[in-house]
């Protein structure tokens, strides 16, 4: 029990062995300290953090609504708040702005693409153990963040295709991806390696991304980067069960531009294609058990990276959800 918040209840969650997914929580209006400033609210964050770590280790998701959360700063401060320590984004795909301290823009793709489900970063061997959104602008319709559990999705491909995710366990999965010199944002995977990497020194790069897992081959205007072997399945030890912690289908269906062609940005580690099929069953599977919920202004979702994948819908502008990665 808290007695700052209260769980509460949106048609769109879905029980899971009991638990809803995601958790939804709101201020408790019998509270002898409600939370109606932003102040009020951190220190209530700091306060509750072992009752709001258990309830994201129970459900995989918590969304915080109702909440004094209007800026980009009041977000930076309740990211703050959980006192989770800041990963770099070094060695993602997608173009993204810094905001303010911790916050950056989402992928700052074109409102018509859909980004496919994926952990985030599970392309190289550095990756968030936590996410943070928060939606500053309500989209115009559309712009969901649908989120799935992960060990479902395992448990499901096992079922349909033991084979196919025997593969995986044995060879894992090797990306491959060529990017430029800056960022293409008319491209979901556009960012180029200076921002990739940070640094506009390719040396730098080149051991910045050797820290992630990925090797680079210099090009003539840009640079290919190999990540992998890496599995693809991993083992959640707090929660004791295997995950489907890859990103299979958004690289096969979504790392396409004027320089990538997706059916070979992923293969099994050995270097052999991927079924198409399979690949495609694996998306029905995630599109089935996810979860999307319409955003409101103010909502702060906060994602365990180990045990949910996410998702972006198309949308009608405006919107603007922003992030913040934690180690």
């Amino acid at each position: 029990m808290s007695e700052t918040f209260l769980e509460f209840q949106i048609p769109h969650q879905k029980l899971f062995n009991g638990i809803q997914f995601p958790l939804v929580l709101s201020p408790n209006p019998k509270s002898q300290t409600p939370p109606s400033s932003l102040s009020l609210f951190t220190q209530a964050i700091k306060t509750e953090k072992s009752f709001l770590d258990s309830v994201l280790h129970k459900s995989g998701a918590v969304l915080l609504r109702g909440f004094p959360v209007n800026t980009a700063s009041d977000f930076n401060d309740v990211v703050e708040a959980f006192g989770f320590e800041e990963l770099p984004y070094v060695g993602g795909a997608a173009p993204r702005n810094k905001v303010v301290g911790r916050v950056s823009t989402t992928n700052d793709s074109p409102p018509d693409q859909k980004i496919p489900f994926h952990h985030e970063m599970a392309q190289v061997t550095t990756f968030p153990s936590k996410l943070f959104f928060f939606c500053e602008v309500e989209p115009g319709s559309g712009g969901e963040t649908p989120i799935v559990l992960s060990h479902l999705v395992y448990e499901k491909m096992k079922e349909r295709h033991p084979e196919f995710v025997e593969r995986l366990e044995e060879h894992g999965l090797l990306y491959t991806r060529v990017i430029g010199e800056d960022d293409d944002l008319s491209s979901p995977i556009g960012r180029g390696w200076k921002s990739t990497f940070l640094t506009k020194d390719k040396s730098v790069a080149e051991e910045r991304a050797a820290n992630v897992g990925t090797k680079l081959e210099w090009l003539e205007d840009s640079v290919k980067t190999i990540m992998g072997p890496i599995p693809a399945i991993k083992f959640d030890k707090t929660r004791q069960r295997k995950i489907w912690f890859n990103s299979m289908v958004i690289a096969y269906i979504g790392w396409e531009d004027a320089r990538n062609d997706p059916v070979k940005a992923v293969t099994f580690g050995d270097g052999k294609p991927l079924p198409a099929d399979i690949v495609y069953d694996c998306l029905n599977i995630l599109e089935e058990e996810s979860v999307a919920f319409p955003w409101q202004k103010g909502d702060v979702l906060l994602l365990d990276n180990w045990a949910a994948l996410h998702a972006r819908k198309s949308f009608d502008p405006p919107r603007r959800i922003l992030a913040s990665l934690c180690k």
